[in-house]
Protein backbone atom coordinates (compact mmCIF):
# COMPACT_ATOMS: atom_id res chain seq x y z
CA UNK A 1 0.00 0.00 0.00
CA UNK A 2 1.16 3.50 -0.77
CA UNK A 3 0.73 4.67 2.80
CA UNK A 4 4.21 5.27 4.14
CA UNK A 5 4.23 8.67 5.84
CA UNK A 6 6.07 8.41 9.14
CA UNK A 7 5.02 10.15 12.32
CA UNK A 8 6.94 13.37 13.01
CA UNK A 9 9.15 13.79 16.01
CA UNK A 10 7.49 15.73 18.80
CA UNK A 11 9.03 19.20 19.08
CA UNK A 12 10.14 20.19 22.60
CA UNK A 13 7.30 22.68 22.94
CA UNK A 14 4.72 19.99 22.24
CA UNK A 15 6.17 17.72 24.92
CA UNK A 16 5.54 20.19 27.70
CA UNK A 17 2.59 19.82 30.03
CA UNK A 18 1.95 23.54 30.13
CA UNK A 19 -1.49 25.04 30.42
CA UNK A 20 -3.26 25.26 27.03
CA UNK A 21 -2.99 29.06 27.07
CA UNK A 22 0.81 28.91 27.34
CA UNK A 23 2.06 29.00 23.75
CA UNK A 24 5.58 28.95 22.35
CA UNK A 25 7.13 32.16 21.11
CA UNK A 26 5.59 33.21 17.79
CA UNK A 27 8.27 32.60 15.18
CA UNK A 28 6.64 34.75 12.51
CA UNK A 29 5.25 37.56 14.66
CA UNK A 30 1.71 37.06 13.35
CA UNK A 31 0.47 34.06 15.31
CA UNK A 32 -1.02 35.93 18.28
CA UNK A 33 -2.29 38.70 16.04
CA UNK A 34 -4.21 36.30 13.80
CA UNK A 35 -5.87 34.64 16.77
CA UNK A 36 -6.71 38.01 18.30
CA UNK A 37 -8.27 39.32 15.07
CA UNK A 38 -10.27 36.12 14.67
CA UNK A 39 -11.66 36.54 18.17
CA UNK A 40 -12.57 40.17 17.41
CA UNK A 41 -14.08 39.62 13.95
CA UNK A 42 -15.72 36.21 13.87
CA UNK A 43 -19.10 35.43 15.35
CA UNK A 44 -19.72 33.97 18.77
CA UNK A 45 -20.86 30.81 16.95
CA UNK A 46 -17.30 29.79 16.06
CA UNK A 47 -16.59 26.33 17.44
CA UNK A 48 -13.34 24.47 16.80
CA UNK A 49 -11.28 27.65 17.09
CA UNK A 50 -12.19 27.93 20.75
CA UNK A 51 -10.71 24.61 21.85
CA UNK A 52 -7.96 24.51 19.20
CA UNK A 53 -6.13 27.87 19.36
CA UNK A 54 -3.76 27.11 16.50
CA UNK A 55 -3.07 28.78 13.15
CA UNK A 56 -2.36 26.08 10.53
CA UNK A 57 0.00 27.16 7.75
CA UNK A 58 1.12 23.86 6.25
CA UNK A 59 -0.24 20.31 6.32
CA UNK A 60 0.48 16.91 4.85
CA UNK A 61 -1.16 13.61 5.68
CA UNK A 62 -1.66 13.34 9.43
CA UNK A 63 0.44 16.38 10.31
CA UNK A 64 -0.31 20.09 10.61
CA UNK A 65 2.29 22.78 11.16
CA UNK A 66 1.13 25.92 12.93
CA UNK A 67 2.29 29.49 12.47
CA UNK A 68 4.08 29.13 15.81
CA UNK A 69 6.30 26.39 14.39
CA UNK A 70 4.67 23.55 16.31
CA UNK A 71 3.58 20.34 14.58
CA UNK A 72 0.44 18.40 15.42
CA UNK A 73 -0.96 14.96 14.69
CA UNK A 74 -4.46 15.68 13.38
CA UNK A 75 -7.02 13.14 14.58
CA UNK A 76 -9.91 15.45 13.75
CA UNK A 77 -9.37 15.28 9.97
CA UNK A 78 -11.79 18.07 9.17
CA UNK A 79 -14.48 16.35 11.29
CA UNK A 80 -13.98 13.23 9.17
CA UNK A 81 -13.70 15.03 5.83
CA UNK A 82 -10.07 14.17 5.08
CA UNK A 83 -10.14 10.46 4.28
CA UNK A 84 -6.62 10.68 2.84
CA UNK A 85 -5.36 13.30 5.26
CA UNK A 86 -4.15 16.75 4.29
CA UNK A 87 -2.98 17.52 0.75
CA UNK A 88 -2.68 13.96 -0.48
CA UNK A 89 -0.79 13.80 -3.79
CA UNK A 90 -3.65 12.17 -5.70
CA UNK A 91 -6.02 14.92 -4.56
CA UNK A 92 -3.61 17.71 -5.46
CA UNK A 93 -2.96 16.17 -8.88
CA UNK A 94 -6.67 15.86 -9.62
CA UNK A 95 -7.23 19.52 -8.73
CA UNK A 96 -4.17 20.59 -10.73
CA UNK A 97 -5.42 18.78 -13.86
CA UNK A 98 -8.72 20.62 -13.79
CA UNK A 99 -7.04 23.98 -13.23
CA UNK A 100 -4.57 23.42 -16.06
CA UNK A 101 -7.21 22.13 -18.48
CA UNK A 102 -9.00 25.47 -18.78
CA UNK A 103 -12.32 23.83 -17.85
CA UNK A 104 -14.94 26.10 -16.28
CA UNK A 105 -14.98 25.93 -12.49
CA UNK A 106 -18.60 27.02 -12.09
CA UNK A 107 -21.23 25.21 -14.16
CA UNK A 108 -24.42 25.10 -12.04
CA UNK A 109 -25.84 21.62 -12.72
CA UNK A 110 -24.66 21.26 -16.32
CA UNK A 111 -23.09 17.99 -17.45
CA UNK A 112 -19.28 17.97 -17.60
CA UNK A 113 -16.65 15.25 -18.07
CA UNK A 114 -15.47 15.85 -14.50
CA UNK A 115 -18.97 15.42 -13.12
CA UNK A 116 -19.54 12.30 -15.20
CA UNK A 117 -16.30 10.74 -13.93
CA UNK A 118 -17.20 11.52 -10.31
CA UNK A 119 -20.71 10.09 -10.65
CA UNK A 120 -19.40 6.92 -12.29
CA UNK A 121 -16.79 6.39 -9.55
CA UNK A 122 -19.34 7.04 -6.81
CA UNK A 123 -21.87 4.62 -8.27
CA UNK A 124 -19.14 1.97 -8.52
CA UNK A 125 -18.75 2.07 -4.73
CA UNK A 126 -22.44 2.02 -3.75
CA UNK A 127 -24.30 -1.10 -2.63
CA UNK A 128 -25.15 -2.85 -5.88
CA UNK A 129 -28.87 -3.10 -5.20
CA UNK A 130 -29.02 0.69 -4.92
CA UNK A 131 -26.54 1.64 -7.65
CA UNK A 132 -28.35 -0.48 -10.26
CA UNK A 133 -31.45 1.71 -10.05
CA UNK A 134 -30.34 4.98 -8.49
CA UNK A 135 -30.64 8.69 -9.10
CA UNK A 136 -28.30 11.34 -7.76
CA UNK A 137 -29.04 14.91 -6.72
CA UNK A 138 -26.15 17.33 -6.36
CA UNK A 139 -26.93 19.65 -3.47
CA UNK A 140 -25.39 22.73 -1.92
CA UNK A 141 -21.85 22.37 -0.63
CA UNK A 142 -22.57 21.08 2.90
CA UNK A 143 -23.97 17.83 4.24
CA UNK A 144 -26.79 19.64 5.99
CA UNK A 145 -28.13 20.74 2.59
CA UNK A 146 -28.11 17.12 1.46
CA UNK A 147 -30.13 16.22 4.55
CA UNK A 148 -32.64 18.94 3.65
CA UNK A 149 -32.81 17.56 0.12
CA UNK A 150 -33.44 14.04 1.42
CA UNK A 151 -36.27 15.21 3.65
CA UNK A 152 -37.82 17.19 0.82
CA UNK A 153 -37.47 14.19 -1.52
CA UNK A 154 -39.27 11.65 0.69
CA UNK A 155 -42.00 14.13 1.56
CA UNK A 156 -42.60 14.80 -2.12
CA UNK A 157 -42.52 11.12 -3.04
CA UNK A 158 -44.84 9.92 -0.26
CA UNK A 159 -47.12 12.93 0.11
CA UNK A 160 -46.56 12.68 3.86
CA UNK A 161 -44.83 15.16 6.16
CA UNK A 162 -43.89 13.35 9.37
CA UNK A 163 -40.39 12.10 10.11
CA UNK A 164 -38.86 9.46 12.34
CA UNK A 165 -35.48 10.30 13.85
CA UNK A 166 -33.44 9.14 16.84
CA UNK A 167 -32.21 10.32 20.19
CA UNK A 168 -28.59 11.41 19.99
CA UNK A 169 -28.75 12.09 16.25
CA UNK A 170 -26.83 14.82 14.47
CA UNK A 171 -27.72 15.77 10.90
CA UNK A 172 -26.58 19.37 10.43
CA UNK A 173 -27.25 22.98 11.31
CA UNK A 174 -30.03 24.10 8.95
CA UNK A 175 -33.64 24.15 10.14
CA UNK A 176 -34.88 20.77 8.93
CA UNK A 177 -31.64 18.99 9.81
CA UNK A 178 -31.70 20.49 13.30
CA UNK A 179 -35.30 19.36 13.79
CA UNK A 180 -34.13 15.79 13.14
CA UNK A 181 -31.11 16.06 15.44
CA UNK A 182 -31.04 15.01 19.07
CA UNK A 183 -30.37 18.53 20.31
CA UNK A 184 -33.41 20.11 18.64
CA UNK A 185 -34.81 22.88 20.89
CA UNK A 186 -38.34 22.13 19.65
CA UNK A 187 -39.52 18.64 18.81
CA UNK A 188 -41.25 18.57 15.45
CA UNK A 189 -40.37 14.99 14.58
CA UNK A 190 -41.08 11.69 16.31
CA UNK A 191 -38.02 10.75 18.36
CA UNK A 192 -37.16 7.05 18.65
CA UNK A 193 -34.68 5.37 21.04
CA UNK A 194 -31.26 4.66 19.55
CA UNK A 195 -29.75 1.50 21.06
CA UNK A 196 -26.68 1.85 23.26
CA UNK A 197 -24.64 -0.72 25.08
CA UNK A 198 -23.12 1.54 27.74
CA UNK A 199 -25.99 3.93 28.46
CA UNK A 200 -28.94 1.90 27.26
CA UNK A 201 -32.18 3.94 27.36
CA UNK A 202 -33.92 0.87 28.82
CA UNK A 203 -31.20 0.10 31.34
CA UNK A 204 -30.38 -3.37 30.03
CA UNK A 205 -27.96 -2.97 27.10
CA UNK A 206 -26.85 -5.64 24.66
CA UNK A 207 -29.18 -7.51 22.33
CA UNK A 208 -32.09 -7.12 24.74
CA UNK A 209 -31.75 -3.33 24.75
CA UNK A 210 -31.66 -3.20 20.95
CA UNK A 211 -34.68 -5.50 20.78
CA UNK A 212 -36.64 -3.23 23.12
CA UNK A 213 -35.73 -0.19 21.01
CA UNK A 214 -36.93 -1.93 17.86
CA UNK A 215 -40.09 -3.17 19.55
CA UNK A 216 -40.91 0.34 20.74
CA UNK A 217 -40.51 1.66 17.19
CA UNK A 218 -42.77 -1.02 15.77
CA UNK A 219 -45.42 -0.53 18.45
CA UNK A 220 -45.43 3.23 17.96
CA UNK A 221 -46.08 2.86 14.23
CA UNK A 222 -48.77 0.22 14.57
CA UNK A 223 -50.68 1.64 17.54
CA UNK A 224 -53.61 3.66 16.12
CA UNK A 225 -53.64 5.75 19.31
CA UNK A 226 -49.90 6.47 19.48
CA UNK A 227 -50.37 9.89 17.97
CA UNK A 228 -47.86 9.05 15.22
CA UNK A 229 -49.17 8.85 11.68
CA UNK A 230 -47.28 7.04 8.93
CA UNK A 231 -44.24 9.26 8.29
CA UNK A 232 -42.53 10.37 5.10
CA UNK A 233 -39.31 8.64 6.13
CA UNK A 234 -36.95 7.40 8.82
CA UNK A 235 -33.58 9.18 9.12
CA UNK A 236 -30.80 7.26 10.86
CA UNK A 237 -27.01 7.12 11.27
CA UNK A 238 -25.36 3.70 11.16
CA UNK A 239 -22.85 5.09 13.66
CA UNK A 240 -23.81 8.14 15.68
CA UNK A 241 -20.81 10.46 15.66
CA UNK A 242 -21.84 13.60 17.52
CA UNK A 243 -24.04 11.38 19.69
CA UNK A 244 -20.91 9.82 21.17
CA UNK A 245 -19.52 7.37 18.56
CA UNK A 246 -22.24 4.77 19.03
CA UNK A 247 -22.40 2.05 16.36
CA UNK A 248 -25.89 0.73 15.67
CA UNK A 249 -26.11 -3.04 16.14
CA UNK A 250 -26.28 -4.77 12.77
CA UNK A 251 -29.37 -6.79 13.72
CA UNK A 252 -31.12 -3.61 14.82
CA UNK A 253 -30.29 -1.92 11.51
CA UNK A 254 -31.75 -4.89 9.65
CA UNK A 255 -34.84 -4.67 11.85
CA UNK A 256 -35.25 -0.98 10.99
CA UNK A 257 -35.02 -1.90 7.31
CA UNK A 258 -37.77 -4.52 7.71
CA UNK A 259 -39.98 -2.19 9.75
CA UNK A 260 -39.75 0.60 7.17
CA UNK A 261 -40.03 -1.66 4.12
CA UNK A 262 -43.13 -3.42 5.49
CA UNK A 263 -44.84 -0.07 5.99
CA UNK A 264 -43.65 1.65 2.79
CA UNK A 265 -41.59 4.16 4.77
CA UNK A 266 -38.42 5.31 2.93
CA UNK A 267 -35.28 4.57 4.95
CA UNK A 268 -32.80 7.45 4.77
CA UNK A 269 -29.27 6.73 6.03
CA UNK A 270 -26.98 9.65 6.85
CA UNK A 271 -23.47 8.59 5.74
CA UNK A 272 -22.01 12.10 5.84
CA UNK A 273 -19.31 11.17 8.35
CA UNK A 274 -19.31 7.37 8.16
CA UNK A 275 -18.82 7.06 4.40
CA UNK A 276 -15.77 6.37 2.20
CA UNK A 277 -14.18 3.66 4.33
CA UNK A 278 -14.29 5.41 7.70
CA UNK A 279 -15.93 2.53 9.62
CA UNK A 280 -14.09 -0.38 7.99
CA UNK A 281 -16.56 -0.76 5.11
CA UNK A 282 -16.88 1.66 2.21
CA UNK A 283 -20.32 2.63 3.52
CA UNK A 284 -21.35 1.93 7.11
CA UNK A 285 -24.64 0.31 6.07
CA UNK A 286 -22.63 -2.47 4.45
CA UNK A 287 -21.78 -3.92 7.87
CA UNK A 288 -25.44 -4.89 8.27
CA UNK A 289 -26.15 -5.57 4.60
CA UNK A 290 -28.92 -2.98 4.65
CA UNK A 291 -29.76 -1.23 1.38
CA UNK A 292 -31.45 2.09 2.18
CA UNK A 293 -33.83 3.99 -0.05
CA UNK A 294 -31.80 7.20 0.28
CA UNK A 295 -28.15 7.78 1.19
CA UNK A 296 -26.97 11.23 2.31
CA UNK A 297 -23.31 11.79 1.40
CA UNK A 298 -20.83 14.60 1.96
CA UNK A 299 -17.50 15.26 3.74
CA UNK A 300 -14.98 12.71 2.35
CA UNK A 301 -16.70 12.39 -1.05
CA UNK A 302 -15.30 15.83 -1.97
CA UNK A 303 -11.70 14.88 -1.28
CA UNK A 304 -11.35 17.81 1.19
CA UNK A 305 -13.45 20.26 -0.86
CA UNK A 306 -17.17 21.10 -0.39
CA UNK A 307 -19.50 18.57 -2.00
CA UNK A 308 -22.79 16.99 -0.96
CA UNK A 309 -25.20 14.66 -2.75
CA UNK A 310 -28.08 12.32 -2.12
CA UNK A 311 -28.39 9.01 -3.93
CA UNK A 312 -31.80 7.35 -3.95
CA UNK A 313 -34.04 4.75 -5.58
CA UNK A 314 -35.43 5.97 -8.89
CA UNK A 315 -39.03 5.33 -7.78
CA UNK A 316 -38.68 8.23 -5.34
CA UNK A 317 -37.72 10.67 -8.10
CA UNK A 318 -41.01 12.58 -8.06
CA UNK A 319 -39.50 16.06 -8.08
CA UNK A 320 -40.43 18.75 -10.58
CA UNK A 321 -37.51 20.55 -12.30
CA UNK A 322 -35.97 23.03 -9.89
CA UNK A 323 -37.60 21.44 -6.82
CA UNK A 324 -34.21 21.46 -5.13
CA UNK A 325 -31.49 23.71 -6.50
CA UNK A 326 -28.33 25.50 -5.43
CA UNK A 327 -25.84 27.80 -7.11
CA UNK A 328 -22.77 25.81 -6.09
CA UNK A 329 -23.94 22.31 -7.01
CA UNK A 330 -21.38 22.02 -9.78
CA UNK A 331 -18.12 22.27 -7.83
CA UNK A 332 -15.73 20.90 -10.45
CA UNK A 333 -12.65 20.92 -8.24
CA UNK A 334 -14.48 19.00 -5.50
CA UNK A 335 -15.78 16.46 -7.99
CA UNK A 336 -12.29 15.87 -9.36
CA UNK A 337 -10.78 15.60 -5.88
CA UNK A 338 -13.67 13.40 -4.78
CA UNK A 339 -13.36 10.99 -7.69
CA UNK A 340 -9.63 10.65 -7.02
CA UNK A 341 -10.28 10.01 -3.32
CA UNK A 342 -12.99 7.43 -3.94
CA UNK A 343 -10.77 5.58 -6.43
CA UNK A 344 -7.74 5.67 -4.13
CA UNK A 345 -9.69 4.32 -1.15
CA UNK A 346 -11.21 1.58 -3.31
CA UNK A 347 -8.04 0.56 -5.13
CA UNK A 348 -5.86 0.55 -2.00
CA UNK A 349 -8.48 -1.21 0.13
CA UNK A 350 -8.31 1.51 2.77
CA UNK A 351 -11.70 0.55 4.20
CA UNK A 352 -10.37 -2.89 5.08
CA UNK A 353 -7.23 -1.28 6.45
CA UNK A 354 -9.37 1.04 8.63
CA UNK A 355 -11.19 -1.96 10.04
CA UNK A 356 -7.98 -3.81 10.92
CA UNK A 357 -6.12 -0.83 12.35
CA UNK A 358 -9.21 0.45 14.13
CA UNK A 359 -9.64 -2.86 15.95
CA UNK A 360 -6.00 -2.68 17.06
CA UNK A 361 -6.45 0.88 18.35
CA UNK A 362 -9.64 -0.08 20.19
CA UNK A 363 -7.76 -2.90 21.88
CA UNK A 364 -5.02 -0.58 23.08
CA UNK A 365 -7.56 1.96 24.35
CA UNK A 366 -9.53 -0.75 26.14
CA UNK A 367 -6.28 -1.68 27.86
CA UNK A 368 -6.10 1.89 29.19
CA UNK A 369 -9.52 1.48 30.76
CA UNK A 370 -8.23 -1.13 33.20
CA UNK A 371 -5.63 1.32 34.51
CA UNK A 372 -7.81 4.44 34.45
CA UNK A 373 -11.19 4.27 36.24
CA UNK A 374 -12.17 7.50 34.47
CA UNK A 375 -12.43 5.59 31.16
CA UNK A 376 -16.01 4.41 31.25
CA UNK A 377 -16.30 2.98 27.76
CA UNK A 378 -14.28 2.58 24.57
CA UNK A 379 -16.24 2.05 21.38
CA UNK A 380 -16.31 2.67 17.66
CA UNK A 381 -15.99 1.08 14.28
CA UNK A 382 -12.97 1.27 12.00
CA UNK A 383 -11.23 4.62 12.41
CA UNK A 384 -14.25 6.26 14.03
CA UNK A 385 -13.41 5.83 17.71
CA UNK A 386 -14.71 7.27 20.97
CA UNK A 387 -13.51 7.13 24.58
CA UNK A 388 -16.21 8.10 27.10
CA UNK A 389 -14.82 9.63 30.26
CA UNK A 390 -16.71 9.34 33.53
CA UNK A 391 -16.45 10.40 37.15
CA UNK A 392 -16.57 7.26 39.32
CA UNK A 393 -16.49 9.39 42.49
CA UNK A 394 -19.77 11.06 41.54
CA UNK A 395 -21.72 7.86 40.94
CA UNK A 396 -24.90 7.60 42.97
CA UNK A 397 -26.27 4.39 44.48
CA UNK A 398 -28.81 4.04 41.67
CA UNK A 399 -26.39 4.73 38.82
CA UNK A 400 -25.75 1.67 36.65
CA UNK A 401 -22.68 3.41 35.23
CA UNK A 402 -20.82 6.51 36.46
CA UNK A 403 -21.97 9.91 35.20
CA UNK A 404 -20.14 11.52 32.29
CA UNK A 405 -17.18 13.80 33.03
CA UNK A 406 -17.19 16.65 30.50
CA UNK A 407 -14.73 18.75 32.50
CA UNK A 408 -12.23 15.90 32.49
CA UNK A 409 -12.81 15.31 28.77
CA UNK A 410 -12.05 18.96 28.04
CA UNK A 411 -8.90 18.70 30.15
CA UNK A 412 -7.82 15.61 28.19
CA UNK A 413 -8.39 17.46 24.91
CA UNK A 414 -6.26 20.35 26.13
CA UNK A 415 -3.51 18.04 27.40
CA UNK A 416 -3.54 16.30 24.00
CA UNK A 417 -3.10 19.64 22.26
CA UNK A 418 -0.18 20.49 24.54
CA UNK A 419 1.45 17.26 23.34
CA UNK A 420 0.81 17.97 19.68
CA UNK A 421 -2.32 15.83 19.25
CA UNK A 422 -5.62 17.19 17.92
CA UNK A 423 -8.76 15.35 19.06
CA UNK A 424 -12.45 16.22 19.15
CA UNK A 425 -15.10 15.99 21.85
CA UNK A 426 -18.63 14.68 21.36
CA UNK A 427 -21.41 12.77 23.06
CA UNK A 428 -24.47 13.87 24.97
CA UNK A 429 -22.43 15.82 27.52
CA UNK A 430 -19.25 16.35 25.47
CA UNK A 431 -17.59 13.68 27.60
CA UNK A 432 -16.46 11.48 24.69
CA UNK A 433 -12.99 12.04 23.26
CA UNK A 434 -13.23 11.26 19.55
CA UNK A 435 -10.50 10.03 17.21
CA UNK A 436 -11.02 10.45 13.45
CA UNK A 437 -7.56 9.94 11.93
CA UNK A 438 -7.11 9.72 8.14
CA UNK A 439 -7.44 6.29 6.57
CA UNK A 440 -3.79 6.57 5.51
CA UNK A 441 -2.70 6.29 9.15
CA UNK A 442 0.37 4.05 9.49
CA UNK A 443 1.11 1.65 12.33
CA UNK A 444 3.88 3.96 13.54
CA UNK A 445 1.59 6.97 13.51
CA UNK A 446 -1.11 5.05 15.36
CA UNK A 447 1.42 4.23 18.08
CA UNK A 448 2.45 7.89 18.33
CA UNK A 449 -1.20 8.97 18.62
CA UNK A 450 -1.95 6.42 21.33
CA UNK A 451 1.20 7.24 23.29
CA UNK A 452 0.32 10.95 23.34
CA UNK A 453 -3.28 10.22 24.24
CA UNK A 454 -2.28 7.93 27.10
CA UNK A 455 0.11 10.56 28.45
CA UNK A 456 -2.54 13.29 28.17
CA UNK A 457 -5.15 11.10 29.88
CA UNK A 458 -2.83 10.41 32.81
CA UNK A 459 -1.96 14.09 33.18
CA UNK A 460 -5.59 15.22 33.06
CA UNK A 461 -6.66 12.52 35.50
CA UNK A 462 -3.99 13.58 38.00
CA UNK A 463 -5.08 17.22 37.82
CA UNK A 464 -8.80 16.59 37.71
CA UNK A 465 -10.86 17.66 40.72
CA UNK A 466 -13.72 15.21 41.35
CA UNK A 467 -17.27 16.39 41.04
CA UNK A 468 -19.37 16.92 44.17
CA UNK A 469 -21.57 14.01 45.32
CA UNK A 470 -24.26 12.82 42.94
CA UNK A 471 -27.01 14.63 44.83
CA UNK A 472 -25.34 17.97 44.06
CA UNK A 473 -24.31 17.31 40.47
CA UNK A 474 -25.16 19.89 37.85
CA UNK A 475 -25.20 19.28 34.13
CA UNK A 476 -22.04 20.72 32.63
CA UNK A 477 -22.38 23.09 29.68
CA UNK A 478 -21.85 21.57 26.27
CA UNK A 479 -18.41 22.12 24.80
CA UNK A 480 -18.49 24.11 21.57
CA UNK A 481 -16.44 21.71 19.46
CA UNK A 482 -18.84 19.56 17.47
CA UNK A 483 -18.99 18.27 13.93
CA UNK A 484 -20.76 20.28 11.30
CA UNK A 485 -22.43 19.20 8.09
Amino acid sequence: MAVTESAPAVPPAARTQSRPTDRPTDQGGEYEGILRRQSQRESAARTYARSLPIVPVRARGLTIEGADGRRYLDCLSGAGTLALGHNHPVVLEAIRKVLESGAPLHVLDLATPVKDAFTSELFATLPGALADDARIQFCGPAGTDAVEAALKLVRTATGRSGLLAFTGAYHGMTAGALDASGGAPEVRVTRLPYPQQYRCPFGVGGERGAELAAHWTETLLDDPKSGVTTPAGMLVEAVQGEGGVIPAPDDWMRRMRRITADRSIPLVVDEVQTGVGRTGAFWAVEHSGVVPDVMVLSKAIGGSLPLAVIVYRSELDAWEPGAHAGTFRGNQLAMAAGAATLAYVRENKLAERAGTLGARILGRLQGLASAHPCVGDVRGRGLMIGVELVDPEAAGPDDSVPPPAPTLALAVQQECLARGLIVELGGRHSAVVRLLPPLTLTDEQATAVLDRFADALAAAERAHTPHPPASRRATAPRNASGPSH
